[in-house]
């Protein structure tokens, strides 16, 4: 396989294992990458070029509603399947030489799958690795890492409202002993959360985290006395903790305003007004991590990105900007909230801010 084809035949493959995925046949899919690892394609490349693009592919097609559910999860089985498959492949299987590292997904994240890449990547050079999947709790993956020497930790985390328990299993593991190197959308494309939460490195992705991981780290901070609020003195104001703590009567009272104000919310069906909570559930939440790390891009880039999904599923978002209302008025006395809230609103399209009636979910 030439390096000149290399480009070319990666995406005739993309495109193959793409169809089989969504076609969930997995004895296809299994097929193209044994067939691809034979003809002598790297086992990198068919992780990180193959196999990780069509993931991203996955969530992109779910986003715009040309997928369902049921399919993004499917296809992601047979994907996590389809990685194990490739393990086994004899140019896979190769002598670990170097020092222990593990991999692990924050408590409560639940995406595995760029962590299990990860994973594989550092078994291909080398590296022993500890994979412990998704939700790992903190206390348990401090337990993991007394058990024997590590190089490092390798903690993922996709989802922002993630990023407190994060925080915590990063503090944790330092005082363990052990460096932690973060990864993972949830901390920016930039890394600045790894880097505001004390993470010893951050890496956009695999094959990044893999050149850090060669660099070694420096003996680890000393854990005495470190807290959260040493990293992140806004914490002091007690938003966060008062926000995250009154969640549940935040979201129920916006949702009942918004009935008074929209008498059509009365006549939802019950799977109508599910969504709706869970979509003012979800604002809550990620005003909850934006007050953490007291960034409002974190939380507007977030409302930009629901306005889209929801538009891409022909539902009207004007609930969102009655939604932010409502809450202001309850957090009026949180100025940071407020400032996010308001901020918030500048970043819905026109049409939204001015429709009259909140969203109906179908």
């Amino acid at each position: 396989m030439s390096a000149d084809n290399t480009g070319a035949d990666h995406q005739v493959l993309r495109d193959r294992l793409w169809e089989a995925v969504i076609d969930r046949d997995e004895y296809a899919a299994a097929s193209l990458v044994k067939a691809a690892l034979d003809a002598g394609m790297a086992p990198e490349d068919v992780l990180l070029d193959v196999i990780g693009r069509v993931q991203q592919k996955i969530g992109s097609e779910w986003a715009a509603n040309r997928i369902t559910v049921a399919q993004e999860h499917a296809a992601t089985a047979i994907n996590d399947r389809v990685i194990a498959a490739l393990a086994y492949h004899p140019r896979s299987t190769l002598e670990a030489t170097r020092g222990r590292v593990t991999v692990a997904c924050v408590d409560g994240e639940w995406h595995a799958l760029p962590a299990r890449l990860l994973a594989e990547v550092l078994r291909l050079r080398g590296w022993q690795v500890d994979f412990l999947g998704a939700q790992v709790p903190t206390p348990h993956l401090i337990a993991h890492l007394h058990l024997q020497r590590h190089e490092a930790v390798a903690l993922s985390c996709m989802i922002p409202t993630r990023l407190p328990t994060a925080h915590a299993a990063i503090t944790a593991c330092q005082a363990a002993g052990v460096p932690v190197l973060a990864g993972g959308a949830a901390f920016g494309v930039d890394g600045r959360y790894a880097l505001q939460l004390g993470a010893d490195a951050w890496a956009p992705d695999a094959r990044a985290a893999a050149e850090r991981l060669d660099e070694g780290f420096p003996p680890t901070r000393p854990a005495d006395a470190h807290r959260p609020l040493d990293d992140l003195p806004h914490l002091a104001d007690q938003e966060y903790t008062m926000v995250t703590r009154s969640a549940p009567q935040l979201i129920k009272a916006t949702v009942a305003e918004l009935e008074n104000r929209f008498p059509a919310m009365r006549s939802y069906t019950e799977q109508q007004r599910q969504h709706t909570t869970e979509d003012i559930g979800h604002i809550v939440d990620f005003l909850g991590a934006a007050l953490y790390t007291d960034d409002d891009e974190l939380f507007t880039g977030f409302i930009a990105w629901t306005a889209e999904v929801l538009a891409a599923r022909g539902v009207p978002a004007s609930s969102l900007d009655p939604a932010l209302d409502l809450l202001a008025s309850q957090l009026k006395d949180f100025p940071r909230s407020r400032r996010m809230l308001q901020a918030a609103h500048g970043v819905l399209p026109a049409d939204i801010r001015s429709a009259p009636d909140p969203a109906a979910h179908a």
